[in-house]
């Protein structure tokens, strides 16, 4: 093997530094459309509150490469640029987390019977608790829960779904509870009932149950 000239070897090696300092170019666009539940503190003049909720709301998010989290709440440009008013924003919201579900598939945890207890989504991205405001969550388990669910999002990383049953939550409430306030980026301490074709209906809080 004939040996690389000293000269082409010092082209290279000064070429190294240009290549290693360009960013790195992003796998998908950036989402714009992030309906975010958050504690009711929190509120903004793109939130929506909840009928019958006394703790969260839910804001108008999006994704930043330059955000901590890599989530940011709509400045007022961003939001303007949108041309959409806050309703728009959620309904159009809601058919981006639709999308986001099929693309993810949650864990299945079984209880000592040996029968699904629960099932959980959940990751390092900051999106998992947009899931709650996907109208086909309850379409899913629908078969393995029934037609209603109960769902809890206590950060942003994780979206637990129970089926509607008020002694097997109350098992979760210690958990739930220090997760939500053990996280700086809370999302709601409230537990919310999840039927095809209604709105999200709170049934319950944990947020009494953190240590």
């Amino acid at each position: 093997m004939r040996p690389i000239p000293f000269s082409c070897l010092l082209l290279l090696l000064s070429a190294i530094p240009l290549f290693s300092q360009q960013p790195a170019a992003p796998d998908r666009k950036l989402e714009s459309l992030l309906l975010m539940p958050e504690p009711k503190a929190m509120r903004g003049p793109y939130s929506i509150t909840l009928p019958n909720s006394q703790e969260t709301v839910l804001t108008c998010f999006r994704e930043s490469t330059t955000a901590l989290t890599g989530v940011e709440v709509h400045s007022e440009e961003s939001f303007a640029k949108l041309g959409l008013s806050v309703e728009s924003f959620a309904a159009r919201a809601k058919s981006a987390a639709d999308k986001r579900l099929l693309q993810i598939k949650p864990e299945l945890i079984k209880g000592d019977d040996g029968k699904i207890a629960y099932a959980v989504y959940r990751g390092e991205s900051s999106l998992y608790a947009t899931l709650l405001v996907a109208p086909s969550l309850p379409k899913i388990f629908a078969e393995l829960f029934g037609p209603e669910i109960w769902v809890a999002a206590p950060d942003r990383h994780a979206l637990y779904v129970f089926p509607a049953n008020a002694e097997l939550l109350q098992d979760f409430a210690d958990d739930l509870g220090t997760r939500y306030t053990g996280d700086p980026y809370a999302a709601s301490c409230e537990v919310f009932a999840l039927k095809a074709g209604s709105e999200p209906r709170v049934v319950a809080s944990f947020a009494g149950y953190a240590p």
